[in-house]
């Protein structure tokens, strides 16, 4: 007989590394488990229920037998509210309509499922550094090659479109977009967009414009591709229900492209997970759909979230120690910690995380190794106590 199998990685996933983000999280529920008080700031989760109107319309849908399959790429009203909402932006050549719209399970496959139709081995991707960590692993189960685009920290790590050209070779495929960004929460204004939009379209790109936090911004509205693109051929807008409007466990998300585009995705998304949960679908459509009740729970999520910022922000740059980005979208803070060697941000956030009880994200994970996140989707005592201590940890290892 022979002996147990050993498992060898395929070649598919040889280079795929763990998501930072989850791994922080799931330490920091291991210490919670054991009995040790953690804040917990890693997770880009909204700490807010989902608004009561979405969830009652959930349960009806429930009483009315929405448990069965749906079409891949979802049901057509949620596709055409979408498109409603999606032409309200858009002013260009070729309204959208629902057949441009694929539903997907959350934003995360919605990213997923446009990398792979679009892009593959010889393919070069331009990122803008920092990053979501799973840009760089979507691009490379692709199997094409990231081209990392680092942003001025002075300028919030925005790119621009000169930066972005000087990466670029014949081999450039396409451009992976975030706005407001995670992990910086910069917002790119529509002048920038528009100019990097226009390079893309010059330039034959593929654009994927991720806009999970288009309504979470505070100074001033944030901007989407569609608001500003005169063409949309070249756009995969990606969009969701998560951050917006605490729906995170609901997993629904979309993309907005060309025809030929959203009938690859809805081809390839039949072979992986088929439609998204139906209960949830008809939760999205409501979200989308029941006006003034809901929109006054979003704002108020917002606001809190802007408080949130405003009452941490000062403990965080009261730390010469410490370099802090303001966001203007989201709810990160994207801080530069001190610290020596290769990975100063992991050496940091596990000190913080094992003898200051507050777990946030190293900044490695989203390829700047000197940086830190911290997310304040959390209770705003917690908010501030928590970077409370971070501000005492890095003035102490300046110190020392």
């Amino acid at each position: 007989m022979p002996g147990p199998l050993a498992f060898h990685p395929s070649a598919n996933i040889a280079e795929l590394r763990e998501s930072a983000t989850i791994a922080v999280s799931q330490r920091a529920k291991a210490l919670k488990a054991a009995g040790r008080e953690v804040i917990d700031l890693g997770a880009g989760e909204p700490d807010f229920d989902t608004p009561e109107p979405i969830r009652t319309a959930a349960k009806l849908a429930l009483d009315k037998g929405a448990t069965r399959y749906t079409a891949v790429e979802g049901i057509l009203p949620l596709r055409e509210a979408i498109a409603a909402e999606a032409n309200g932006h858009y002013k260009g050549e070729g309204k959208v309509t629902p057949a441009d719209i694929v539903v997907s399970n959350g934003s995360k496959q919605s990213l997923f499922n446009a990398c792979m139709v679009l892009f593959g081995p010889g393919d070069e991707v331009l990122v803008p550094t920092p990053s979501w960590t799973s840009y760089y692993e979507m691009v490379t189960l692709a199997r094409a090659t990231v081209v990392e685009v680092h942003g001025d920290p002075a300028k919030g790590f925005k790119v621009d479109p000169e930066r972005l050209a000087r990466h670029a070779t014949p081999r450039t495929r396409g451009l992976m977009l975030n706005s407001p960004s995670n992990p910086t929460g910069s917002v790119y204004s529509p002048d920038e967009l528009r100019a990097i939009l226009d390079l893309a379209a010059e330039r034959g790109w593929w654009v994927i414009s991720d806009e999970i936090y288009v309504r979470i911004a505070y100074d001033a509205p944030a901007v989407g591709a569609l608001d500003v693109a005169g063409r949309r051929d070249n756009l995969i807008v990606v969009n969701g229900v998560a951050k917006a409007y605490a729906m995170t466990g609901w997993r629904i998300g979309w993309t907005i492209s060309a025809p030929a585009v959203a009938k690859a995705m809805n081809a390839f998304q039949s072979h992986t997970t088929s439609n998204a949960a139906t209960v949830s679908q008809h939760a999205a459509l409501a979200a989308l759909t029941l006006g003034e009740p809901v929109e006054q729970a979003v704002r108020a999520m917002v606001a809190e979230f802007k408080a949130r910022r405003d009452a941490a922000l000062p403990i965080l740059r009261a730390s010469s120690a410490l370099t802090v980005l303001q966001p203007a979208g989201a709810f990160y803070f994207y801080l530069k910690v001190p610290g020596t060697g290769a990975d100063a941000g992991a050496a940091f956030c596990a000190t913080l995380l094992e003898e200051h009880g507050v777990a946030i994200v190293p900044g490695s994970a989203f390829r700047t190794p000197d940086w830190v996140r911290i997310s304040y989707a959390a209770e705003r005592s917690q908010v501030v106590e928590a970077c409370s201590r971070v501000a005492r940890l890095a003035d102490a290892m300046s110190a020392g």
